[in-house]
């Protein structure tokens, strides 16, 4: 048995894949698949600000794609929002303060169903958590998950549009976040009755060094089956060392 550490990567199917939005940019991704069955359920993730090198490999996002296809049977998918670079490559477009992004949102969600992908989830962290209140309480998706919301664009209509769905919508909250702390976080979330707040005693705001607490809280709602994850790993593995993530 192999400890999981922070650069362990365990089998899955990953392909690059690209999406295309309605006025008319292509966004860069990865798809992981779990490599011998079919997946229970699917994260569809929104990354942290580009402006603040947020991308589709901030480091909980990439962990996700690393380990949750092998241990829950989740897919993972990955993308660069508009005007974003990351080693897989830079997607069109430019950044537009959540604006436009509402496309790339749109490309997101319908890239599940297009691809006979179940039970998409939407994981937003931080400006991805803003992403995914503004555009994301679409028919098409299951659920929400969000990691140290600042709610800096969300305005009050769309926790409304949330409040009037029966989608469910967990936030995670750093104890010391840097914009949204738990005592304020369940005043702000208090519109959304149905919304369940997840405090992460000693967490920041970057979720540095409790990645693992952060994919048990992901798993333990998208596939409750797979809670909690194992922290080791009998059979073939590699290290981000030496990986290289878009080989073919």
């Amino acid at each position: 048995m192999t400890e999981i550490r922070a650069s362990t990567i365990l089998p899955a199917h990953r392909e690059d894949i690209e999406l295309h939005t309605a006025d008319g940019l292509t966004l860069v991704g990865e798809l992981a698949l779990p490599l011998h069955n079919r997946p229970r359920a699917t994260i569809v993730c929104l990354h942290p600000l580009p402006t603040a090198e947020g991308m589709m490999d901030s480091h909980i996002l990439r962990k996700a794609a690393w380990r949750l296809p092998a241990l829950a049977d989740i897919a993972v998918l990955r993308f660069n929002t508009r005007g974003t670079s990351s080693a897989r490559g830079t997607s069109e477009g430019a950044f537009d303060n959540a604006q436009s992004e509402k496309f790339d949102v749109a490309a997101a969600i319908e890239f599940p169903e297009f691809h006979d992908l179940p039970s998409p989830w939407l994981l937003g962290w931080s400006f991805g958590t803003d992403l995914a209140l503004m555009y994301g309480c679409d028919p098409a998706i299951a659920g929400a998950i969000l990691l140290s919301p600042p709610l800096r664009f969300t305005q009050p209509d769309h926790l409304a549009a949330w409040a009037q769905s029966d989608k469910p919508l967990v936030a995670v909250i750093p104890e010391f976040d840097d914009y949204l702390r738990p005592a304020e976080a369940t005043e702000r979330f208090s519109v959304i009755s149905h919304a369940e707040l997840v405090p992460m005693p000693g967490a920041k705001h970057l979720w540095v060094g409790d990645a693992d607490r952060v994919l048990n809280e992901i798993v333990r709602h998208v596939n409750p089956d797979a809670y909690p994850l194992p922290s080791t790993w009998d059979g073939p593995h590699e290290s981000a060392a030496v990986f290289q993530p878009h080989k073919s």
